[in-house]
């Protein structure tokens, strides 16, 4: 049967009942070599896979006993055809810490040729091994490029202190009393280059490997003047690369007696009160004074891109 779907299968009456986010900084830390680094993450997956499977008979049962009235009523006409309130929805795994992967298994970055290729062939086995799930269940599977707004810090934290050797994506730094991260996903470091056709070419191959969510952040620090040059970029990196989605994000700050503010300032230049200065954590916005510990050291570390068209 035909389903609506779109890009990602994103029709109005699917969605994904949770995702399960695989730690792959730690999986390459234990691994001694690529074969072993494959073997842990499959088990990772099968883990993956029965949690998430548990989960959608939770929701199924809990969802046919009308807990959850709003949902139970809007998906009623999927409940007709499948059987199933949630048949619609995916069962989400997502990656984090592709890059420091690389640096702890293979001792080089993701942008290397080694860790490019690495990558690659890492998430080719993941869509390979949520396609056997499907058949196996019945279920939709897919893989996300997970935000990981809180979960890049927290499981880095958790592995500097079970592994004080791990390499985090500032581990020349963490000496120095600052809190580690994870880079997202298969993403580049976020102090790699400023050059946008330089992150996009090393990035387009890896973000259309994703069945799931995945967005490429183009972070620029400077105030966009010049509306026309935006439409000419997105036009240009529509017209020569694959990936799905991407954002144009700069930063802002938001004075109280004068607001927006474009780039980053502390103090409003005209009254020189405190601002807010807002970016993207990672998929929505939010004022940097209130991200956590490892989020505004990558903030910190974040490489602004320069806003032109090659």
């Amino acid at each position: 049967d035909k389903r609506g779907g779109g890009l990602f299968g994103a029709n109005p009456l699917t969605g994904s009942i949770g995702v399960v986010t695989l730690n792959l900084p730690r999986l390459g830390y234990l691994s001694a070599d690529e074969n072993e680094f494959m073997e842990r993450l499959s088990g990772l997956m099968l883990l993956a896979k029965r949690s998430l499977e548990i989960k959608r008979k939770i929701l199924e049962k809990l969802t046919e006993k009308n807990l959850y009235p709003y949902t139970h009523y809007y998906l009623r006409n999927v409940k007709e055809r499948f059987g199933e309130y949630w048949k619609n929805h995916f069962s989400t795994v997502g990656v984090i810490g592709m890059n420091e992967a690389c640096l702890n298994l293979l001792g080089c970055p993701i942008h290397s040729k080694p860790g490019m290729e690495f990558t690659s062939r890492v998430l080719s086995f993941m869509r390979d091994t949520l396609v056997d799930y499907q058949e196996e269940t019945g279920n939709n599977f897919n893989l996300e490029a997970t935000p990981a707004e809180g979960t890049s810090y927290r499981l880095a934290k958790i592995d500097r202190q079970r592994f004080p050797d791990i390499v985090a994506a500032n581990s020349d730094e963490i000496d120095h009393g600052v809190k580690p991260f994870y880079t997202n996903s298969s993403q580049l470091p976020v102090n790699f280059t400023d050059d946008i056709f330089e992150a996009l070419d090393l990035q387009d191959d890896l973000q259309t490997k994703y069945t799931g969510g995945t967005v490429l952040h183009l972070f620029v620090g400077e105030e966009i003047h010049d509306p026309a040059s935006v439409k000419n970029l997105v036009r240009k990196i529509c017209d020569h690369y694959r990936l799905p989605y991407f954002t144009i994000s700069p930063t802002f700050s938001i004075c109280p007696s004068h607001g927006y503010l474009a780039g980053k300032f502390h103090r409003c230049p005209t009254c020189h009160e405190p601002t807010e200065v807002y970016s993207r954590i990672v998929g929505y916005l939010r004022p940097t004074n209130q991200w956590n510990e490892g989020k505004a050291e990558e903030f910190r570390l974040r490489k602004t891109y320069k806003l032109k068209a090659h």
